[in-house]
């Protein structure tokens, strides 16, 4: 287990605030002493390939950024963490590789900050609610970090227990993030960073409430064990509702390896955990409309002795409208069969493009749903070894439109389109083979259209 580091979460409002202000400073402090640096060794002067708007991202003023974002943990580290799943062409080299590094995880509170949550949670008497509890954590996030505890009866359980002071910053906190970017001047205007912050602020409001969280674990528990032949599969832990506050939830520990731990098992392990993960994304979008968005493979546990695979952390669930996700089953299927128009039309009405587009931005546009549709056009298995010239040919046409688009994405995208860039990323790093098209044509016939009358179903794939 990887050895965290101890610090303090500032948990005040002038604390936070401090932190953000002494980050700054570090970042034009770095900036001035690289300049000086230059100067006397002589280095050349900015270029088109090192232009003014990237002088604040050097290597150590990413490292420093980074390392903020980890001490500080809450909101302005969730945010990281979302840009750190960017594509490569929208973050300068240096913030990508530092932003990775904020993505494995957070520091952690110390034992003497710990106990002092857990009694404002619990109430001074929490020990004798357990039988044992470890105080070395088991993983550390933005907003909580996990410990192990062992019940009266003998479960062993995960206890989440937030970080001081984190809910109620939300706004400051991606406020103050939010104007270090936008004073570096890193970030590409067709990423509409501001529309991103407004959506996170909603999603992060939520992620903080862990009563939220356990309602959303207890009906996904209940979707799964209603799927027959599905649930034999897959799992939810049960919520330990009387050691569960709006800041501390409790469940079942659940065994399971990663998925970085799985890519290294057998073909046939990696084929059936990728069909599990993209059957699974399936099923939330098309046939519940409720979604576990988060697309951290953390949140994904494979058993190997049972074949189980293990869903943890709901934070971040929500239900998606039935005329959107009746509109984006439809771009799916067009995309998987090059209708352009279809295309077009459906991301028109979602609110993709708004119909004045230039027919660069639309051929970009159009270009990039074959693409991604690229595994749900193929007969059989999909062999997701095989991806990684689709996903450069996403990137590339992903930097055309970030210069094209003329208008945000609606908001169900941003929290859509992470976690099926992270079903498909899962799929690449295990290198699965997948029958996609069977899979889709799957939840296609399942799925139940609202007011506008559905096609004629679909043949599933042989």
């Amino acid at each position: 287990r990887r050895k965290l580091r101890e610090r303090r979460v500032p948990s005040s409002p002038i604390g936070r605030a401090m932190g953000f202000a002494q980050l700054g400073a570090s970042l034009v402090y770095g900036t001035v002493s690289d300049s000086v640096s230059q100067y006397f060794r002589g280095s050349p002067p900015e270029t088109a390939d090192r232009p003014s708007n990237s002088r604040y991202l050097t290597e150590a003023n990413a490292e420093r950024l980074a390392d903020a974002l980890c001490r500080m943990r809450g909101a302005a580290l969730k945010l990281g963490q979302m840009l750190s799943i960017q594509d490569e062409n929208v973050l300068p080299p240096a913030l990508s590789a530092a932003l990775e590094r904020v993505r494995a995880g957070a520091d952690v509170m110390p034992r003497k900050q710990l106990e002092k949550v857990i009694v404002a949670e619990l109430g001074p008497e929490w020990r004798a609610k357990l039988a044992d509890f470890d105080f070395e954590p088991l993983a550390a996030a933005s907003i909580g970090q996990v410990h192990r505890g062992t019940l009266h009866d003998g479960r062993q359980v995960a206890m989440k227990i937030q970080y001081p002071g984190v809910a109620r910053s939300i706004e400051s906190d991606v406020d103050n993030l939010l104007r270090l970017i936008s004073y570096a001047n890193v970030l590409p205007k067709g990423l509409y960073v501001e529309a991103a912050a407004k959506v996170a602020k909603r999603e992060l409001a939520l992620e903080c409430d862990y009563s939220y969280e356990a309602r959303c674990q207890e009906q996904f528990r209940q979707l799964v064990a209603a799927d027959e032949g599905f649930h034999i599969h897959v799992n939810v832990p049960q919520v330990i509702a009387e050691l569960c506050t709006p800041r501390l939830l409790t469940t079942e520990l659940v065994p399971g390896a990663h998925i970085d731990k799985v890519a290294l098992m057998s073909q046939e392990v990696r084929d059936a955990v990728g069909t599990l993960l993209l059957q699974l994304t399936l099923k939330e979008l098309f046939e519940w409309r409720f979604m576990q968005t988060d697309p951290n493979w953390g949140n994904f546990l494979y058993d190997a002795p049972s074949g189980v695979l293990h869903l943890i952390d709901f934070g971040a669930a929500r239900e998606f409208p039935q005329a959107f996700v009746d509109d984006y089953l439809r771009m799916v299927k067009a995309c998987a069969e090059q209708d352009r128009t279809e295309v077009i039309l459906r991301s028109t009405r979602m609110g993709f493009l708004t119909g004045d587009e230039s027919a660069v931005m639309l051929d970009a546009h159009a270009e990039a749903g074959y693409v991604v549709g690229t595994p749900f056009a193929t007969e059989g298995k999909y062999d997701f070894a095989q991806h990684g010239a689709l996903t450069r040919r996403v990137s590339d046409l992903g930097a055309v439109m970030l210069r094209h688009r003329l208008t945000a994405p609606p908001e169900e995208a941003y929290s859509l389109h992470r976690k099926l860039s992270g079903a498909y990323l899962a799929c690449i790093k295990l290198r699965a083979r997948v029958p996609c098209r069977q899979l889709f044509y799957e939840s296609y016939n399942k799925h139940v259209f609202g007011t506008e009358a559905p096609p004629v179903p679909q043949q599933q794939a042989a």
